[in-house]
């Protein structure tokens, strides 16, 4: 649910009215967030406050953004133990939680999450979805996902549900969701446990779309299985809410509670397990000569191989009949998701975080060489250095990379990220910063939600948006003109001039452009209000403070918004309004420039200043013909008179004129007598909003001296008027012309309308060829080979091509 902030017994009717006007967020266009005002101009009030919308502060959650004197939030601990089949492709666990009521309220029965239920047929998701078009043309992997999950039994199967003694409970199953309903109510400050016995059938995620699963090597017969949302968790009851009951369709990510961890999953011998948390039994399942290796990580500068792209080729020939169990503890995290296969390589390098260190792995097959060993590591200790200054130091030892099917998702500790080269080693631009990109944002994850807690399944842009946002901010500090493709306002620029908008403030499921409206619209907001609006300094001491202040606890976007005002000692209401609450864009543009001078009233000065306009007065056509005509005074002498002849001076001033005009002097004192003598130029800028929402306006101006001056209005101006307003400059020199922002920094979806005097703005259109075009390395490998035959066809024999390294010296060797 967006905006609407659900209620429960603690809370509050002003937002029950909001519900009630509309602001669910469900209209094309949203009207009712300003305040009608029918006897002004502006009919609508862009500046009123939004504090009527935002839940009333309380002793949970404060004013000042901030969790209250008597902020609680609830906690589940889990111990599994699990069985991988990799021959049937199947997960067979038992699940313990102790849940811990940390509310004031009796709870006589809890929520658990089976987001695997999500593939069953007769699922809400799989029911709900909407038809594709087939035509005219379909792709094979869309036909083939739609008959994949027609036959594909997914889904948990609950064997049972029994309280700490083995005694059955009775339990309910609706779509994504189970009902366990206790005993006795589980009072304040008591604590419940219970265990799920299941199975489920792990989903081919290269077919199914999907957040985790395996996918299959013909080649070599050999599986990567990502295992997530494999085990039923605790849906989180909170102060706001009560039960986050919403039903998982595939879109809207996971609302958890934190706890600790500590699972046993038993695998076949000679699969490698890397998982969310500590190794607890290394000895046990980790060849002796991969303990040396991680042992000696300390003085490692760089990504060290554990397991080397050779010894992963001989491992994934193997097929042992026996089993090994891999036992996982980790502490205060709020999900648990693990990777298995014998393909993997495994590289791994120390990673400094204040005082204390981290280790930053990637797992991957050596199908996703030479990509993988060059940038997944590097990118995670990227990430964590950039994500720690902005936000807070990363608390946990290990930060992990995969491969595998998945393209992008996030756990705690460990991420699946899914670019790979070609089969012939290369890969475009494209493919290496999509890696990159990919890693940075789903290892960014681990801050944003994974820490700062937030509820996904109701405000995914608490996660998406602002982690996109320091996503762009670790980017631009991997390299120069780095290529991001959210986060600069002018990249949503498209898509807010487009139509079938939704707000930002929209429940997860009810999004229309997910990728646009979740990750990219408020990361472009939030490099707006930094850089545009409040300046680096107070919004990185402001982000920081929020980030802080909610590690391990569950803000809303009422705590965000209170949380940036507090510390950026700014009322940002127009903003949250215009960027979260509403479809407005930005459209800024000149309406007119009017120039006015001061008249001293000098009647000499009058004189000289008609004559020099008279002559500047260009003839029109007409007077130019009329010039030829024959004019009767000339063949009439007698209708002349004064005014005909050369006494007559229509310019000059009689002394009455200028008596006047001293004694008008002479009645000023000093000051006026300065004012008046002043050569100032007095431009009145009018400026129209076409977009509605209002903006700061940044300006370049133009000068008839070949120089220029930025300013920028602040977008307080727009507080009495939010259609239209006016702003006066006031120079000695003259403007020849005038910008709407010139750098591209507020999103203006309109250019056409920025300009005076106008100028026209391109619109470009590409033409092109269906041809598939081979990638640069693949270019330069060719030319390459190409050179390497002349050399060898050459009869003097005297050329020798360049080698190029397979493989440069980025890993250290993991022999030594």
């Amino acid at each position: 649910m967006p905006i609407c902030f659900k209620t429960n017994r603690y809370r509050w009717l002003n937002v029950l009215v909001i519900c009630v006007v509309g602001l669910v967020g469900t209209a094309e266009h949203i009207e009712a967030q300003y305040l009608p005002n029918s006897k002004h101009a502006d009919s609508t009030d862009r500046f009123s406050p939004i504090e009527t919308w935002l839940p009333t502060p309380n002793a949970y959650r404060t004013a000042s953004g901030a969790p209250g004197p008597d902020y609680w939030q609830q906690r589940a601990d889990y111990n599994i133990e699990a069985e991988l089949n990799d021959q049937t492709q199947t997960i067979q666990a038992t699940c313990r939680i102790t849940y811990f009521n940390q509310s004031p309220d009796p709870l006589a029965y809890v929520w658990l999450q089976l987001d695997q239920n999500r593939f069953r047929n007769d699922s809400m998701a799989v029911q709900t979805r909407s038809a594709k078009s087939l035509a005219p043309k379909s792709s094979f992997g869309s036909i083939g996902a739609l008959l994949a999950q027609a036959t594909f039994d997914g889904g948990y199967q609950i064997e049972s549900v029994t309280d700490a003694d083995g005694n059955d409970l009775p339990h309910l199953v609706i779509d994504t969701l189970m009902r366990v309903d206790c005993p006795n109510p589980i009072l304040p400050g008591d604590s419940f446990e219970f265990s799920v016995s299941y199975r489920h059938n792990i989903v081919d995620a290269k077919t199914i779309r999907a957040r985790g699963g395996y996918e299959y090597f013909e080649a070599d017969g050999n599986y990567i299985y990502e295992i997530a949302q494999w085990y039923p968790r605790m849906a989180a009851y909170t102060d706001y809410a009560g039960w986050q009951h919403d039903a998982f369709f595939g879109a809207g990510e996971f609302t958890l509670e934190l706890g600790d961890y500590n699972v046993a999953l038993t695998v076949p011998a000679d699969l490698v397990v890397t998982a969310t948390g500590t190794l607890q039994n290394p000895d046990d399942v980790l060849d002796p000569i991969w303990s040396e290796r991680l042992a000696s990580l300390d003085e490692a500068q760089k990504p060290k191989f554990i397991i080397t792209p050779d010894e992963a080729k001989q491992n994934q020939s193997s097929r042992s009949s026996t089993k090994k169990t891999w036992r996982f503890q980790a502490s205060n995290v709020r999900d648990f998701a693990f990777a298995a296969s014998r393909k993997f390589i495994w590289d791994a390098m120390p990673v400094t975080v204040g005082d204390r260190t981290t280790t930053a792995m990637s797992f991957y097959p050596n199908e996703a060489e030479p990509l993988w060993s060059q940038y997944s590591t590097e990118s995670i200790a990227h990430t964590l250095d950039v994500y720690g200054r902005y936000a807070f130091e990363y608390p946990y030892d290990y930060a992990i990379s995969v491969n595998g099917p998945v393209y992008g998702m996030e756990y705690p500790m460990i991420c699946f990220n899914g670019p790979r080269p070609e089969e012939d080693g290369t890969y475009s631009k494209e493919t290496k910063y999509g890696l990159i990109s990919v890693i940075i944002h789903e290892v960014g994850h681990n801050f944003f939600p994974m820490i700062v807690n937030s509820d996904e399944r109701q405000w995914t842009w608490m996660d998406e948006g602002l982690n996109t946002f320091l996503q762009f901010l670790a980017e631009q500090e991997w390299e120069e003109d780095y290529p991001s493709r959210r986060g600069p306002a002018d990249k949503i620029v498209p898509y807010m001039r487009g139509t079938g908008q939704r707000p930002i403030m929209t429940g997860s499921e009810q999004i229309l452009q997910f990728g646009n409206n979740a990750y990219a619209k408020p990361a472009a907001a939030l490099n707006i209000l930094r850089d545009t609006i409040l300046g680096r300094e107070r919004f990185d001491f402001a982000f920081r403070h929020f980030a802080q202040t909610w590690r391990f606890k569950r803000p809303t976007p009422a705590d965000f918004f209170r949380s940036i005002e507090d510390a950026a000692g700014t009322d940002l209401d127009w903003f949250w309004r215009g960027w979260f609450y509403s479809t407005d864009h930005v459209d800024l543009g000149i309406e007119s420039v009017a120039w006015y001078q001061i008249d001293d009233g000098n009647p000499d000065l009058a004189a000289k200043r008609k004559r020099v306009e008279d002559a500047d007065q260009p003839k029109t056509p007409t007077q130019q013909a009329n010039q030829k005509l024959r004019k009767r005074i000339n063949w009439q002498p007698g209708l002349k008179d004064f005014y005909n002849s050369a006494d007559f001076d229509p310019d000059r001033v009689e002394k009455e004129d200028r008596e006047a005009y001293q004694s008008f002097l002479d009645r000023l004192n000093d000051d006026q007598r300065k004012l008046l003598s002043e050569v100032t130029n007095f431009y009145v800028l009018s400026f129209k909003n076409v977009g509605g929402l209002v903006m700061p306006i940044p300006l370049k101006i133009d000068y008839d001296d070949h120089t220029s001056e930025r300013i920028k209005v602040p977008a307080e101006i727009w507080r009495y008027n939010g259609n239209h307003v006016e702003k006066m400059i006031l120079t000695p020199k003259r403007i020849v012309g005038i910008e709407v922002d010139p750098n591209h920094e507020i999103a203006d979806t309109d250019r056409s309308n920025n300009y005076w005097p106008p100028r026209l703005e391109p619109t470009r259109f590409e033409l092109y060829q269906s041809k598939q075009k081979t990638n640069p390395m693949q270019a330069f490998q060719k030319s390459q080979e190409q050179y390497e035959d002349a050399a060898e066809n050459d009869p003097s024999g005297d050329k020798e091509p360049e080698q190029n390294e397979a493989k440069s010296d980025r890993l250290e060797d993991s022999s030594q």
